[in-house]
């Protein structure tokens, strides 16, 4: 009974001392590296302002009696 156990612990063991190198290998890498051609951005931006004055009614009544005030 020694026997079969020794023998599982010592497969157990040569299993894990196998494995370590090959979990070492698997870590992640992360690469960062500049792109040979240069990041271009094209913007076609339209932009439209519309102004609105209003004023009030008893200056609309002065500047349409007397155009020369404004």
């Amino acid at each position: 009974m020694k026997s079969r156990l020794h023998a599982r612990m010592m497969s157990g063991l040569l299993a894990l001392l196998l494995s370590v190198p090959l979990l070492a290998a698997c870590t992640p890498t992360v690469r960062l590296e500049a792109p040979e051609k240069p990041i271009e951005i094209n913007l076609n931006v339209k932009i439209e302002h519309e102004v609105r004055v209003s004023i009030a009614k008893d200056v609309r009544d002065a500047i349409a009696s007397d155009p020369s005030l404004f």
